[in-house]
Formats: C-alpha cells, structure tokens, sequence
C-alpha cells in the first residue's frame, strides 16, 4: 500500500523561504510522476510543479524562478523549494503520486496537504 507523507509547511514572511518534502512508502514502479499541487480557499486545486522519472520537470508559470523541484528517488522522496515567497503563494500543499508498471494502468495517491502561510 503506497502512502505519501507530507512535511514543511508553515508560517513565512514575504520574500522568504520554505523546502516541502513529500516521502513515498510502499512500492515505486520505475516510470512514475512526483509533484505538487495547491489548493487556496475558493479556488481550484492547480498543479504547482511536478518531475517524472524520466527527469522531466514542469512547473507553473506563476512559481517559474521562484520555485524548484527536485527528487532523491534512492528515498523516493520529492522535494519542492519555495524561494521568494509571495502571499499568492497562499495554499494547502499536497503532494500527488502516480506511477504504473511498464505496461499498466497510471496509479494515483494523494497526500494529506500541508498548509503554506507568507504573511507579514
């Protein structure tokens, strides 16, 4: 049973920083997808950045220069760095996971969320 487990989020000041890591337990088929979403009150759930096995990186525009995703998949861990932090930034964090085997069918596992708070 995969499960995703969540840490990082907190309080900020504008122009500040935070790291989010997101560790996968269970098994990870080798063609998978790691990434963060984020969800402010009254607005849809947008996909923040997200990286694939294949070392493919995608990112939105609003967080592009400002944000970096990377992964340590030897702890099959996603990392999201948060760099200049503005009160857009605003959300519950959650991290997504999909992976399949070779000739399967996508699985998909979401993280409980953690909150990022850039207020001053």
């Amino acid at each position: 049973q995969v499960q995703l487990v969540e840490s990082g989020g907190g309080v900020v000041q504008p122009g500040g920083s935070l790291t989010l890591s997101c560790a996968v337990s269970g098994t990870m088929f080798s063609i998978n997808v790691m990434g963060w979403y984020r969800q402010a009150p009254g607005k849809e759930r947008e996909l923040v950045a997200n990286t694939a096995s294949a070392g493919l990186a995608n990112y939105a525009d609003s967080v592009k220069g400002r944000f970096t995703i990377s992964r340590d998949n030897a702890k099959k861990t996603v990392y999201l760095q948060m760099n200049d932090l503005k009160p857009e930034d605003t959300a519950v964090y959650v991290c997504k996971f999909e992976h399949r085997e070779t000739y399967g069918q996508w699985l998909t596992y979401w993280g409980q969320g953690t909150q990022v708070t850039v207020s001053s």
